[in-house]
C-alpha cells in the first residue's frame, strides 16, 4: 500500500491545503538521481569507455601542438625539456587530476556539471537571480533540497542576497565564463584541426602553409556543416577512435622513450622545474602559456558530467587519458633531446616511419573528434543559458531523442564556424592560435575555482580552512598561468577578449531589460480580485474554446490580458494564463511539472498554469504541451473538489461535488474539442523619458536590435501561426 493511501483523510488534506495538480502524484516521483557513481561496474565500466570519446578529444590532442607553442624560438639548453615536461606532468595532475577528478566533479547540480550548473546550484541555495520569480511550491521539488543550518553557510547566504554587488558579480562570472566557452569553442577547432593537418608536409613538403590552411578550412567547412545532424548520428564511433588514438600516442611515447633517452623520466623530479625558471627567468615565465595547452579540454569533464558518471570519468582519466598523454609527453622530449632542432614538428617527427600514415589518418579524426565534442558542450551550455533568461532567442534543435542535452543552434553555429575560419586564415599557424587558445581555457578554470568556493562554504558546508586551500592552492597555479598568457595580449591573446567582452556585452544587455521589463510586468499585474470586474463588462463575451495566454508572470494576472480584452472584448469558455518557469535544477519530473491555482469563481473557468522546467529539460510541443496541460487540468479539478474544503465527510455533498466535478471536466473537454487558441503578448520595450543615455542605448539600440533579429517568442514555442493570436504592447521602462 502507497504512502498517500494509507495516510488519513484529515492528513492528506492538511499535507495537500495548496490546491494545484502535484497532490499525489508528486509524492510518486521517483528520487533516483543521475547516473550517480553507483550503479553496476559493469555499466560504470561501459560509461568510462564511453565518456573516452567525448570527454577527451580535447585534452588527448594536445599532444599535437604544446611542445612547438612553448617553444616557439627553439630550445635553448637541453634540460631546458626537462623542466617543461616536469610542468607538463603536474600541471597534469594538480589541476585536471586533483581538482577536476577528485574535487570538482562532486559538485554537480543532481548529475550536471559545467559553470551554469554551479550557477543554477549557488541560486538555489540564496536567491540570488534578479529575477522575482521564486515560489515556494519550487522548493517541493524531488531534486530541490536545500539544507543552509549551519551558522556560516546561513551567513553566506544572507550576504549573497542582501548585496547587489555580490548577485551582480557571480552572474558576471558566469557569463563571462559562457563567453569564453564559446570562444573555446571557435578555437579548438582551428588550432586541432590545422595541427593535425600540418603533419602532411612531413611526406608533402613542397606544400606551402597557406595550402595547409586552405586544406583545414575545407575540414573545418564539412565539420560546421554536419553538426545539425548531431552528435548522436555518429558519436557511437567517438570512443572506439579515440581509443585507438590514445593507443598510437602511448605506444609512440614508449618507442620513443626505448629509442632515444628514457633517462627524461628524471622530470617526475620537481627541482627540474626550479632548475628551469632559474635558468630562463621571465623567458621560462612566458613558456607557462604553451605549457597550459596540455590540458586544454580539461573543463569538459565536468560539463558532460550530465551523460556518465563520477566514477567513470574517475576511471577514464587515471587509467587511460593520463597514462597515455604523459608517455606522449615523455616520449617527444626524448625524441628532442637528439633533435631538439625539430621542436617545432615535434609530434610528426617523432613517430616510426611505418607508422607515419596510420597516425596521421587517426589525428585528423581524432581533431575532428575533439572540436565536435567541443561545439557540443558549448551549444549545451548556451541553451542553459537561454533556458535562465541569460542569452538571446535562438532556435534550439534536439538532435537525439535518446540522450538529453544534445542540442544544435544554427545562427550559433554559422557564426562559431565563420570565425574559426577567420581565426585558421587569419593567424596561419598554431603557434599564433596558442596565445590565444590559452586565455580561454585557464579564465575558465579560473571561473570555476571562483565559484566552487562558493559552493564549498555555502552549499557543503566545508570548513573554512579547506576552502581557504583549496582556493590558494589552484587559484595561484591558475593565476600565474593567466598572467603569462596575458603577456601575449598584442600577439593573438586579445582576440578572444574582445570576442567575451561583444558576447558578454550582448548577454548582460538581454539580461538586464528581461529583468526590467519583468518587474515593469510584476508592478503592472492585474490583481486576481478584478478579474470578476472585467468579465461582468457587457461588452465582453465568452467565446467557445481553450485560450492559452503566455506571460513571464508568475504571479498575478499579466497586464497583457487587459489590454487584450479591451482591443477584443471576449474571452474563451476555458482560459488559463500559462508560465513558463525554468528553474535552477537540471530538470523537472513530469508529475511536477504544472502547478495549477483557479483564478476567480467556479463558474469564471478561468485558471492559472506555471510550467516549471529545470535547464536541461526539454519543452513539449504545443500540441503534447496542450494536451498534458488539459489533462492535468482536470485531475486538478477533481482534488480540489477532493482536498479543498473537507468534502468526503457526508455522502450527500460527496455526491454533489461529484457531479459537479465530472460535469466540469465534460466542459472542458467539449471546450478543447473546439479549439485551443494561443494567445501572446509581443511588448516593445523602450527606455522611459528621462533616462540616462547608457540606458537607452542598451534598451532601444542593443535590446532592440537583438529582438527584432532573433526568434519571436511563438516560434521558440513551437506555436503554429493559425492558431497564435498576438497583442502588440509598448512598455516603456
Amino acid at each position: 500500500m502507497s504512502a498517500e493511501a494509507a495516510e488519513s483523510p484529515g492528513a492528506a488534506a492538511e499535507r495537500l491545503k495548496r490546491h494545484d495538480s502535484l497532490y499525489g502524484d508528486a509524492e510518486k516521483v521517483s528520487n533516483d538521481k543521475y547516473h550517480g557513481s553507483g550503479g553496476s561496474w559493469a555499466r560504470t565500466l561501459m560509461l568510462a569507455f564511453q565518456s573516452i570519446g567525448v570527454v577527451y578529444g580535447d585534452i588527448g590532442t594536445s599532444p599535437l601542438y604544446v611542445y612547438s607553442s612553448t617553444f616557439p624560438d627553439g630550445i635553448r639548453h637541453p634540460d631546458d625539456l626537462l623542466g617543461v615536461l616536469s610542468l607538463i606532468l603536474y600541471t597534469l595532475i594538480l589541476i585536471p587530476m586533483l581538482k577536476y577528478v577528485f574535487v570538482v566533479l562532486h559538485a554537480n547540480d543532481d548529475g550536471d556539471g559545467g559553470t551554469f550548473a554551479l550557477y543554477s546550484l549557488i541560486s538555489r541555495y540564496a536567491k540570488i537571480r534578479m529575477i522575482p520569480d521564486q515560489q515556494t511550491e519550487d522548493t517541493t521539488l524531488s531534486n530541490y533540497s536545500v539544507d543552509t543550518r549551519l551558522r556560516r553557510a546561513q551567513w553566506l547566504k544572507e550576504k549573497l542576497e542582501s548585496s547587489n554587488a555580490a548577485k551582480i558579480g557571480l552572474f558576471t562570472i558566469t557569463i563571462l565564463g559562457t563567453s569564453m566557452v564559446m570562444g573555446d569553442g571557435t578555437l579548438t577547432p582551428a588550432i586541432s584541426v590545422l595541427s593535425a593537418v600540418s603533419g602532411i608536409r612531413e611526406k608533402a613538403p613542397n606544400l606551402t602553409q597557406l595550402q595547409v590552411v586552405w586544406i583545414s578550412v575545407a575540414i573545418l567547412f564539412v565539420l560546421f556543416s554536419v553538426q545539425r545532424f548531431g552528435t548522436d548520428k555518429v558519436g557511437y564511433s567517438f570512443a572506439p577512435i579515440i581509443s585507438v588514438w590514445f593507443l598510437l600516442i602511448a605506444g609512440t611515447g614508449m618507442y620513443n622513450l626505448a629509442v632515444h633517452d628514457a633517462t627524461i623520466l628524471r622530470a617526475f623530479n620537481p627541482m627540474y622545474i626550479v632548475q628551469y625558471f632559474s635558468r630562463n627567468g621571465k623567458e621560462a615565465w612566458v613558456s607557462l602559456g604553451g605549457v597550459i595547452l596540455c590540458i586544454t579540454g580539461a573543463e569538459a569533464m565536468f560539463a558532460d558530467l550530465g551523460h556518465f558518471n563520477i566514477r567513470a570519468i574517475q576511471i577514464s582519466f587515471t587509467c587511460i587519458l593520463f597514462p597515455s598523454v604523459a608517455l606522449c609527453y615523455m616520449g617527444q622530449a626524448a625524441y628532442l633531446r637528439r633533435f631538439p632542432e625539430n621542436v617545432a614538428d615535434t609530434f610528426f617527427k617523432s613517430i616510426p616511419e611505418p607508422m607515419f600514415w596510420p597516425v596521421f589518418v587517426v589525428a585528423i579524426m581524432a581533431a575532428i573528434i575533439a572540436s565536435q565534442a567541443m561545439l557540443s558542450g558549448a551549444f549545451a551550455i548556451l541553451s542553459k543559458a537561454l533556458s535562465l533568461g541569460c542569452f538571446p532567442r535562438v532556435e534550439v534543435v534536439h538532435t537525439s531523442s535518446k540522450y538529453e542535452g544534445q542540442v544544435y543552434l544554427p545562427e550559433v553555429n554559422f557564426l562559431i564556424g565563420a570565425a574559426s575560419v577567420a581565426v585558421t586564415v587569419g593567424f596561419q599557424t598554431t603557434a599564433n592560435i596558442g596565445n590565444a587558445y590559452g586565455i580561454c581555457v585557464v579564465t575558465v578554470f579560473s571561473i570555476t575555482t571562483h565559484l566552487m568556493a562558493v559552493v564549498m562554504l555555502l552549499v557543503w558546508r566545508t570548513p573554512a580552512a579547506l576552502v581557504a586551500a583549496f582556493y590558494v592552492v589552484f587559484g595561484l597555479a591558475e593565476f600565474v598561468y593567466l598572467s603569462s598568457i596575458l603577456s601575449k595580449f598584442a600577439d593573438g591573446g586579445y582576440l578572444p577578449f574582445c570576442f567575451s567582452l561583444v558576447l558578454m556585452g550582448l548577454m548582460a544587455a538581454w539580461h538586464y531589460v528581461h529583468v526590467l521589463r519583468y518587474w515593469h510586468e510584476v508592478d503592472r499585474a492585474v490583481p486576481a480580485a478584478e478579474l470578476g470586474a472585467v468579465l461582468a463588462r457587457r461588452d465582453v463575451r465568452r467565446v467557445r474554446g481553450v485560450g492559452l495566454l503566455y506571460s513571464e508572470l508568475v504571479q498575478g494576472i499579466p497586464p497583457v490580458f487587459q489590454i487584450l480584452v479591451d482591443k477584443i472584448p471576449s474571452v474563451h469558455a476555458v482560459f488559463v494564463f500559462v508560465s513558463i518557469k525554468h528553474l535552477p535544477v537540471p530538470r523537472v519530473a513530469a508529475p511536477e511539472r504544472l502547478i495549477l491555482r483557479r483564478v476567480g469563481p467556479v463558474n469564471h473557468r478561468v485558471f492559472r498554469c506555471v510550467a516549471r522546467y529545470g535547464y536541461t529539460d526539454t519543452m513539449e510541443g504545443h500540441r503534447e504541451f496542450a494536451a498534458f496541460l488539459l489533462d492535468r487540468l482536470k485531475v486538478f479539478v477533481r482534488e480540489e473538489a477532493t482536498f479543498g474544503d473537507g468534502v468526503g465527510s457526508h455522502s450527500g455533498r460527496a455526491q454533489t461535488a461529484a457531479a459537479a466535478v465530472e460535469q466540469e471536466q465534460r466542459f472542458i473537454d467539449a471546450e478543447a474539442a473546439r479549439g485551443v487558441v494561443y494567445l501572446m503578448g509581443e511588448a516593445t520595450v523602450t527606455a522611459a523619458a528621462g533616462s540616462s543615455w547608457a540606458k537607452r542605448v542598451v534598451v532601444n539600440n542593443v535590446y532592440g536590435f537583438l529582438r527584432k533579429n532573433l526568434r519571436e517568442s511563438h516560434k521558440a514555442l513551437s506555436i503554429p501561426k493559425d492558431q497564435l493570436l498576438r497583442v502588440g504592447v509598448t512598455y516603456e521602462i
